[in-house]
Order: C-alpha cells, then sequence, then structure tokens
C-alpha cells in the first residue's frame, strides 16, 4: 500500500512532457515569433519538459540543397517534418500544434493531428490567421473535420472565436504575447514623419495602400521617410508602384530578424498598416511597447485590440486617402499622438507571459489529466469545465 502511494506521488509529480509544432524561425513571421516566445517561456517552468518539432526542418548537409528546388523542396520537408513527428510525438503527454489557413493547414497541422490521434496523445491546435473564415467556407471537407479531430481549439482573438463558432467550433481566446522588455517606449514629442510598416509582402496586406498613403503624405510632408520591412511576391510591384509615384525617401529593408526589430521600431514615429484580411498581427503590439501610434485599417480581429481615437486610429481597408488624413493628423496633433501611444502602451499588460500564462498551464494540465475537469473538444459547445483564466468571446 505504501509503495502503491510512493508511485502515484511520482506519477502525479511527474513533469508534463510537451511537444510544440510550429514553424522555426527559418521562416520569419508571427506565428514562428509567438512559438519562440512561449518555447522560452515554457522552458522555465518545473512541471513542463518542453520540445520543439519545426513544420520546415532543414535536411543536413548536401541535402539541403534540395530544399532550393520548387516542388522537391515540399516533399522532402514534408517527409523530414512526418518522420520528426513519428519519432518525438510518442515521447509526450500533449501537442500544442501552430496552424495557419489552406495549404498549409493541410501541410503542417493536419499530420501532427493525425499521428497524435495514432499515438493516443492529446492536441491543443492553436489556430492564428485571418483567412479563417474564408478557408472553412472553401475547404469545408477538409477543415472542419480535421478541425474537430483536436481536443482543444485555441485562438488569439475574440474575433476568430466568432468565425469559429459560424461553423459550429467552440474555441478559446489566449492572446499573443509581446516580448516587452525587447522594446524600449519613447513618447514621440514631436512626432516626425517618419513612417515604418512591418508586414510581410502579400496581397491580403495590402502594402500598396501604404505607399499610395504615403505619397498623400509626402505632398505635405515633402522629407517624410517610410520604411517597409518585410519580404514577399509583392515587393516588385511595390517598388516600381514607389518609381511610378516618384516617392522619396522609400527604404525597402526586406527581412529583419526578431533581435534587430526594437531597433526598427525605435527609428520610426509612426505605424501604419492596410491589411485587408488579419486576425492579431503582433507589429501592432509591438508598436504598443515601442510607443509609437498606430493607424491601421479595421479588418479582422484587429478592432480587438486598437480602439479608435483611444489607442489608434482606425480606418476603412483599401482607402488610401483617409489612412493618409489620419497620419496627418497625428502629425498635426502630437499631444493628442502622445496620447493615444501612452493609452496603447498601458494595454500591454495584457500582452505579457504574465497575463497569458494561468491560461496555457492550464489549458496543457487539464489536456495531461492534471487539472480539475475535462477538455472540451473542438468541435463541442462549451460548458462549465471550459479553461478557466481563458478570454472568450
Amino acid at each position: 500500500m505504501r509503495y502503491g502511494a510512493v508511485k502515484e506521488k511520482y506519477r502525479v509529480e511527474k513533469p508534463i512532457r510537451l511537444l510544440i509544432v510550429a514553424p522555426s524561425l527559418n521562416i520569419l513571421g508571427g506565428q514562428a515569433v509567438q512559438a519562440k516566445f512561449l518555447y522560452e517561456h515554457l522552458r522555465e517552468e518545473p512541471r513542463f519538459e518542453v520540445s520543439f518539432v519545426a513544420h520546415n526542418p532543414r535536411l543536413p548537409g548536401p541535402f539541403r540543397l534540395l530544399q532550393k528546388i520548387k516542388y522537391v523542396r515540399t516533399i522532402v520537408t514534408s517527409l523530414l517534418y512526418c518522420i520528426n513527428l513519428l519519432r518525438e510525438v510518442p515521447k509526450h503527454d500533449v501537442l500544442h500544434v501552430f496552424s495557419a489557413s489552406y495549404f498549409s493547414f493541410l501541410l503542417a497541422p493536419t499530420p501532427a493531428i493525425f499521428v497524435a490521434r495514432f499515438f493516443k496523445k492529446k492536441v491543443i491546435l492553436n489556430y492564428r490567421s485571418g483567412e479563417a473564415e474564408d478557408h472553412l467556407r472553401s475547404w469545408p471537407r477538409t477543415a472542419v473535420p480535421i478541425i474537430r479531430l483536436a481536443d482543444q481549439l485555441i485562438v488569439p482573438s475574440r474575433y476568430l472565436v466568432e468565425v469559429f463558432r459560424k461553423f459550429g467550433l467552440h474555441a478559446h481566446a489566449i492572446a499573443n504575447m509581446i516580448d516587452h522588455d525587447r522594446f524600449k517606449f519613447r513618447e514621440r514629442l514631436p512626432v516626425r514623419p517618419v513612417f515604418l510598416s512591418n508586414r510581410n509582402l502579400y496581397p491580403l496586406y495590402n502594402v500598396a495602400c501604404i505607399v499610395k498613403a504615403f505619397a498623400r503624405i509626402q505632398q505635405k510632408f515633402p522629407d517624410a521617410k517610410l520604411t517597409i520591412a518585410g519580404n514577399g511576391s509583392q515587393r516588385p510591384a511595390l517598388e516600381a508602384l514607389v518609381r511610378d509615384l516618384k516617392l522619396r525617401n522609400v527604404d525597402f529593408r526586406g527581412h529583419v530578424r526578431p533581435e534587430k526589430m526594437s531597433e526598427l521600431y525605435d527609428e520610426a514615429d509612426i505605424f501604419l498598416n492596410s491589411s485587408n484580411i488579419d486576425n492579431m498581427p503582433g507589429s501592432i503590439l509591438d508598436s504598443f511597447a515601442a510607443g509609437m501610434p498606430v493607424v491601421t485599417t479595421s479588418a479582422g480581429g484587429i478592432t480587438c485590440i486598437v480602439e479608435h481615437e483611444r489607442t489608434g486610429l482606425l480606418v476603412p481597408r483599401n482607402d488610401h486617402e483617409a489612412m493618409a488624413s489620419c497620419a496627418i493628423r497625428l502629425l498635426e496633433s502630437p499631444e493628442f499622438a502622445a496620447k493615444i501611444a501612452r493609452n496603447a502602451h498601458e494595454e500591454c499588460q495584457d500582452y505579457r507571459w504574465s497575463a497569458v500564462r494561468d491560461s496555457w498551464l492550464s489549458a496543457y494540465e487539464r489536456l495531461a489529466g492534471r487539472g480539475a475537469g475535462d477538455s472540451v473538444p473542438a468541435g463541442a459547445a462549451p460548458d462549465s469545465n471550459s479553461l478557466q483564466g481563458v478570454e472568450e468571446g
């Protein structure tokens, strides 16, 4: 009897083995950054043993040349990813799987969910894409049934909670994190006409709208500057647009490593975001931390983090005239700009690790059988056993 009690105590106190499955920083983007923050913080938790499997593993040595060949790259990367899952999943209790939309959903989270189900492991699907509604509507035979296989569906915003509710899927919201200590708060007084865009250059982020708005701004402020960070398929077209509009002082920086990002934010005085589809962009939260006033479209979940005229200025999608007018307003009303920047900086408390820690730990512990009550499957209705401390829409 005494041996059984000791054995039971050891079983309860044994660390939860958690596997994070997400993009590595070889692909710069919001998912990779959030996964990195989470991994680093969870490694400091004594109740957990944390490992990582990358969606985009790199082949060893000379085999890496295969990842430079179109189509071959996808095949060999997916094969190595699945091998890594088969090796690592059996060793863990809970998988935290990051997810985007469309083909990325099929290539990355789907194999992880299937492998976890095969080995009878618990899965959190952490769906993070602002394209969720179109994905679920366009791919109903794959997206919804696969999501239902997850034990828990967690999203970064109330906006996505409501999107999934439309398709009969129950999601919980846990906000994105920011590395607050990495950014130096600087009050912009006076506000200079120095602007920053920090989104990858793809159609859904509509950086062309920012370029057109900047053309209007530069008519009034000839010395205005615009830094465009990020890379993507739209870069040649955007560079051509800058030339066609005869703009000056536009600097395409390409990809910027996370450790250099604080310097980029400190250089600028106003952040511009013109996405047509979005969820909870970390670049806006980073602007809050740096003390930079924000002008942004109201796409998707952005309204969950930006309140018009209190923590930023919201404009309609694809309206460069409105974006230019709001930017000029900040330049001409520096006290107002400083006020909304201060308000936004105060909001950063909601996005620290300390603010979301208990929600994540509770989710893992419940799935591992360490918390009170059972988990709520992704397709189930909420009940009294829903995650405690998790913001719901």
